[in-house]
């Protein structure tokens, strides 16, 4: 059975007041995590890193910078640390290899590129296996429309596009570690030692700040921590909104451990694992007045990220479905999130997704054990949790 439907009740925005409205909400994977065996010190590491990518998004968004730039900065820290399926700490497809995917959408152009056309809301890459943070390759495609006018690409091309933008590369033998290379092997049927894959050489010039989370880059560190998920299949992602009403949603993954080669999932799919949007809302001259008069805007908006089974999400267009809910069944951000959620539960698919409305409403259902989720709000306190029946608590 899904977990309770209450379990992860929408979080709202509080009392309106004429301070400046912004939000970040995040997640790291759902699916296969569990509680039994895990200890306190596996559960502190998961929720510091969380914290920390909820702290870098939200330096972003307290200095009015763009929602876009909000949700990058704060995948990137998750991104850099290998307690999450993305970047350094990716799973292996079945050949022993790291595919990449990433994804970035708005639900309208940013302020700082004025010029974008409002067309053009999104950018995603599949087949990564060199760019050293994906989710910093999906912003930079989408804003330089001249070099890269499609919505998704992939491969090699599109990292040596984003390579002469300036995105930074790396050896594919630094998204290695120890313990999902056992994983790889294990799901194989194959025996864990020896460790034959070369082991990363960390760069000298790493960022700080997106790897002293549980000092997981040092040799030692690598030896002996364990992750809560075995065997993954989620992903990292954040939703933002700035002050001006924009919406953006990031996500970035390594996939499913021991994917065939070539697989795509739907991280890069528009409308599948992701989705950012806005429109006018409906109901007629007086509903409209009275929204006013409330002081909501014109607009509705939403954005989501997804994690989980990604082949469920595919098939049932699942990002882009609760957008359809809310505005053609009037469903509330909850009860479209949620309706989704279940609807995905009974083909078979496990997972989660973050959803944030352009009122600074957030919802984070999920159908399985658990999902790593946070949010910060302009007070700057960021509130995390892991398992399905946990409420967002500071650490």
């Amino acid at each position: 059975m899904p977990p309770s439907k209450n379990a992860n009740p929408t979080l709202k925005p509080g009392k309106k007041s004429a301070e400046p409205n912004y939000v970040l909400v995040i997640h790291g994977g759902a699916g296969t995590m569990i509680r039994e065996g895990s200890t306190p010190e596996q559960r502190a590491r998961y929720r510091a890193a969380l914290s920390q990518a909820l702290k870098a998004g939200y330096e972003v968004l307290k200095s009015g910078g763009e929602a876009m730039d909000a949700a990058v900065a704060a995948v990137s820290v998750m991104e850099d640390c290998p307690l999450f399926n993305s970047g350094h700490g990716a799973v292996f497809n079945v050949a022993g290899k790291i595919e990449l995917e990433t994804s970035l959408m708005v639900s309208k152009p940013p302020a700082s590129h004025p010029a974008m056309p409002a067309s053009r809301r999104g950018s995603s890459i599949t087949l990564i296996t060199h760019t050293r943070n994906p989710s910093h390759l999906a912003r930079a495609l989408y804003l330089a429309p001249q070099l890269a006018p499609h919505p998704m690409l992939s491969g090699a091309a599109a990292e040596a596009t984003g390579a002469s933008l300036g995105v930074r590369q790396a050896d594919p033998s630094y998204f290695w570690t120890e313990a999902r290379w056992r994983e790889h092997r294990r799901g194989l049927g194959l025996p864990e030692d020896p460790v034959e894959y070369p082991r990363p050489e960390i760069p000298d010039d790493t960022n700080s700040e997106t790897t002293d989370v549980a000092s997981l880059s040092d040799d030692k560190e690598k030896e002996t921590w364990e992750p809560l998920d075995l065997m993954p299949t989620g992903t990292v992602g954040a939703v933002a909104l700035d002050i001006r009403g924009c919406i953006a949603a990031v996500t970035s993954t390594g996939g499913r451990t021991n994917k065939l080669v070539g697989r795509v999932g739907d991280t890069p799919v528009m409308g599948c694992g992701f989705w950012a949007e806005e429109w006018e809302r409906d109901g007629g001259f007086v509903k409209r007045t009275w929204d006013r008069l409330r002081g909501k805007s014109k607009y509705e908006g939403v954005g989501v990220s997804g994690t989980g089974d990604g082949d469920y999400y595919i098939r049932r267009a699942a990002a882009s479905n609760i957008a359809r809910r809310m505005q053609y069944l009037g469903e509330s951000l909850d009860e479209a999130t949620q309706n989704v959620i279940d609807d995905l539960f009974k083909e078979g698919g496990m997972g989660g997704v973050i959803a944030l409305d352009r009122d600074g409403n957030v919802a984070l259902p999920l159908n399985c054990s658990g999902m790593y989720r946070g949010v910060i709000r302009p007070d700057g306190v960021p509130l995390t949790a892991i398992f399905f029946d946990e409420q967002l608590t500071e650490l």
